[in-house]
C-alpha cells in the first residue's frame, strides 16, 4: 500500500483528493493548518467516510513540520496555497511565505528523502498574466481570443501579474527545476477554474461556488468587471481523475508542466452566461451589483488542453451545465454548513 500526503488536504480540491485515493486503498495523510473556511467541515466529512485517514495539523511555512509529514511518503499532492489575488495585493508577504517559501519547504523535504516521492503541484493560469498583448474581441456578449481557437498552450510566455501570480509562478518554476536538478519526479498542473462539491467559495476566490452559495443564502452577488469575462471551468471530479492517471503513469508525466482546465468546450462567462444558468436553477431573477475590475484579472482565459490529452490521454467528461447542477445540489443539500460563514 502506497503512502500519500495531501498538503492542504482539508481544502476543496484536497478533500476530494483524499476521498478518492482513500477509496482506492491508499494510506492517506492530510497536512493542513485548517485556517480556511470549511476545512473543519471537510475534515469531519472525510473522517465520517474514512476513519483511518491520518491528520497532521501544521503549516507549510514551518520546515520542520512539513519535513516530518513528508518522511516516508511515496506521493505528495501539494495543494496548499494562499489562493486569492485580492489578498495577495493587500498582504504580499504572507502570500509569498505560503505560496513560494511554503512550496520550497515541501520540495526540500522531498529532496531529503532517500527514495524521492512523486510531487504533484497545483499551479495556476495566473502565471501567464493579464495577456493584454493578445487580441481579444467581443463575441456573442462575451470576450474571446481572436487568434487562439484552442486556448492558451504551455508555450505561452510567463508574465507574472499580481503578487499571487508572482508567488505561484516562482513555486511553479521551483517545482519544475527540482525535477531537472535533483531528479525528483514532479508534475505541475497550471489549473484554470476548478469547481464542484466541498467548495466553500468566497467572494475573493471560488466565484462559481460563491455565486451559488450567495444566491442560496440570499446574500448579494457582486460581479467585478462587466460580466463578459470568460474562463474555462473544470469539474473537480475530472481533475481528480487526472491526478489518478498521473499517479498511474508517472513515467510519462514526470518533469512536465500541463495546462489543465475545461478547455474551449467548457467555457463560462462570469455573468453573461452563468447568470441565466443560475436563474434557471433557482427559478428566480437574481439581482447583481457590478463593481470595478480587480487587479490581475484576465478578460479571457481558456486552457489549451491538447498536451495533457496527448501525453496522458485525459480530457474532461463533465460538461458545464451538468457540473454546475451537481455543485448546486450539494450547496442546497448542505445549506446549514454555510450559516457560520455567509
Amino acid at each position: 500500500m502506497k503512502n500519500i500526503l495531501v498538503v492542504g488536504g482539508a481544502g476543496f480540491i484536497g478533500s476530494n483528493t483524499v476521498d478518492h485515493f482513500a477509496r482506492r486503498g491508499y494510506n492517506v495523510t492530510i497536512f493542513d493548518n485548517f485556517s480556511r473556511f470549511g476545512t473543519e467541515e471537510n475534515l469531519a466529512w472525510l473522517k465520517s467516510h474514512h476513519p483511518k485517514v491520518n491528520v497532521l495539523r501544521g503549516d507549510i511555512r514551518n520546515s520542520k513540520q512539513i519535513k516530518r509529514a513528508v518522511d516516508g511518503q511515496d506521493i505528495i499532492f501539494h495543494l496548499a496555497a494562499q489562493v486569492a489575488v485580492t489578498t495577495s495585493v493587500s498582504d504580499p508577504r504572507t502570500d509569498f511565505d505560503i505560496n513560494a517559501f511554503g512550496t520550497f519547504n515541501v520540495l526540500e523535504a522531498a529532496r531529503a528523502q532517500e527514495k524521492k516521492p512523486l510531487v504533484i503541484f497545483s499551479s495556476t493560469n495566473k502565471v501567464y498574466g493579464g495577456m493584454g498583448d493578445k487580441n481579444i474581441i467581443e463575441k456573442n456578449g462575451q470576450y474571446a481570443y481572436e487568434n487562439l481557437p484552442a486556448g492558451v498552450s504551455e508555450s505561452m510566455n510567463l508574465d507574472f501579474h499580481s503578487p499571487y501570480g508572482c508567488s505561484k509562478g516562482a513555486a511553479d518554476q521551483y517545482v519544475r527545476d527540482y525535477h531537472r536538478i535533483y531528479g525528483i519526479p514532479t508534475v505541475v498542473f497550471r489549473q484554470s477554474c476548478i469547481y464542484g462539491p466541498r467548495q466553500f467559495g468566497i467572494e475573493e476566490q471560488g466565484w462559481v461556488a460563491w455565486f451559488i452559495i450567495a444566491t442560496a443564502m440570499n446574500k448579494p452577488v457582486t460581479v467585478y468587471g462587466d460580466g463578459k469575462q470568460v474562463r474555462d471551468v473544470l469539474f473537480v471530479g475530472d481533475l481528480i481523475k487526472l491526478f489518478e492517471i498521473t499517479v498511474d503513469n508517472i513515467d510519462k508525466a514526470s518533469g512536465k508542466i500541463f495546462n489543465v482546465g475545461g478547455g474551449p468546450k467548457n467555457i463560462l462567462a462570469v455573468w453573461n452566461t452563468f447568470g441565466p444558468i443560475l436563474e434557471k436553477l433557482f427559478a428566480k431573477k437574481i439581482s447583481v451589483k457590478f463593481s470595478d475590475w480587480r487587479p490581475g484579472d484576465q478578460k479571457v482565459y481558456i486552457s489549451d488542453i491538447r498536451f495533457v490529452e496527448k501525453v496522458l490521454g485525459w480530457k474532461p467528461i463533465v460538461g458545464v451545465a451538468e457540473g454546475i447542477e451537481k455543485l448546486y445540489k450539494w450547496v442546497i443539500t448542505n445549506k446549514e454548513l454555510f450559516n457560520k460563514f455567509v
